[in-house]
Order: structure tokens, then sequence, then C-alpha cells
């Protein structure tokens, strides 16, 4: 397994991950697609794929809500998008609600990692991606720079970059290009100090992160910058790949 932590089964991993982002999602607001580095790519994809799935988005959606089809384990978040007028139904990514060869384009941002069976996630999103569908695909890098804010996330792994690579091109998607990812601190500090209220104090943890660090996290975002293939990953916390199904 590409990570420092033991492994879990999926009895676990659904425990941790229920009970972290059921906590997250009841007491947080929808933030809307427009606001995150994603949205202008995402914007162009969108307007050429009417036939779209988002995967696991919690209440930080990525695509349009208007035309999205969105599956989440979250009740609290289903509840959110629902009442926004999203399709959004109760599902897991390594058995999605839907049919063969559904959708243009398929997202699924930082949920592989949270999975014991990646690569039956994976020919999941492949199940259901048309030929020549788009997939966007976000995921954390390096075993080594495993900590235990992972294992409390719900994390399974971390990925070394050639093993994603190989798992993306056995269930028929190429990568195409990537940038480099995700908003979590750099500071190991402040990432135990985060843990600890979220395990001692944990309403009030969650306040701070959804009235706080979240607002502050989307106002210092930096736009993604492209390149082909995979991005250089030297110090990389996490990566955003843009892949295409095979026909």
């Amino acid at each position: 397994m590409d990570s420092l932590s033991p492994r879990r089964n999926d009895a676990e991993l659904l425990r941790a991950n229920r009970g972290f982002y059921e906590a997250l999602w009841a007491q947080a607001r929808l933030v809307e697609p427009q606001r995150f580095n994603t949205w202008p790519l995402l914007r162009e994809l969108a307007a050429a794929a009417p036939r779209r799935l988002e995967v696991a988005p919690g209440l930080r959606p990525r695509l349009p809500l208007e035309g999205t089809c969105f599956v989440d384990l979250s009740h609290a978040a289903l509840r959110q998008l629902r009442a926004r007028g999203a399709d959004a139904m109760h599902g897991m990514i390594d058995a999605l609600p839907c049919a063969d060869a559904r959708f243009d384009l398929v997202c699924a941002f930082d949920i592989l990692e949270h999975v014991a069976d990646d690569g039956g996630a994976l020919r999941e999103l492949a199940r259901v991606a048309s030929p020549g569908a788009t997939l966007l695909l976000s995921v954390p890098l390096h075993p080594e720079a495993w900590t235990a804010f992972d294992e409390f996330v719900g994390h399974c792994r971390r990925y070394e970059p050639a093993t994603i690579l190989a798992l993306l091109a056995a269930c028929g998607f190429k990568l195409e290009r990537s940038a480099v990812y995700g908003m979590q601190p750099r500071s190991t500090r402040l990432l135990e100090l985060g843990q600890w209220y979220l395990t001692h104090q944990r309403e009030r943890a969650m306040w701070w992160y959804n009235r706080v660090f979240m607002p502050l996290g989307l106002r210092f975002q930096k736009p993604l910058h492209w390149r082909e293939g995979l991005a250089d990953d030297a110090g990389v916390d996490e990566v955003l790949l843009v892949c295409r199904r095979g026909g």
C-alpha cells in the first residue's frame, strides 16, 4: 500500500469518513464552484459536457450545480445540494448509482485516498465514463509525507506518482496534464494543533474551520499552473490530474 498508514478495512474507513465529514458538513455552508481556482477549467469543460458527474463533493462542489449529477455519502451535504436545486444522490465511489458510459465529464476531488480498494473505485469511474470522457482526479502524494492528520481525516494512503499513473492506465485513463493542487497548510505544528482541537473541542474547531480558515484559504488560492503530463512533484502535497478515457 502506498502510505505509512496501517491498512484499515472498508468498515473502519467508512466509519472514520462518515464521522468526520458528516460533522463537518452539518455545520458548514455550501461554497459556490466559482470561488475555487478550478473554476476557469471546469467552466470550460462543463460547457462542452452536458452529461457531468461529481463524486463526493460534500459542500465544496467544483462543477456547476445546475445540470451536474452529484453523488455523496453525507446526508447533510445532500440536503444542502438538493436545496440549491442540484441533482444529488446518495452513494459511494465504489458503487455508483449510475448507468454505464453515462457521463462525458467525471470529477473526483480528494476521495480516492479515502477508499480501501482504490483500483475498484477507479474501475467504477471508468464504468460510468463514456469513451473519450474527461476525468479530473486529485490525490495526495508521497508516502513519506504521511502524518497523523492523514489518519485522522480518513485517508488510507498517499501515492507515489508512478503508482497513481499505473492505476489510471490499468483502468483505461491517460494523463493529459496536471497542476499542483490543494489548500492544506505546510506547517506541521498548525496541522497538529488543528487535529488536537478536532479531537478535543470538535464543535469549536468546526466553527473556526468553516467561518475563518476556509474563507481565508479561498481568498489566498493561487491560480493553477498546468503542464503536460505529470507536474514536478518534488515537495508537492497534492496534485490535480486531467485524464482522458480511452475508446
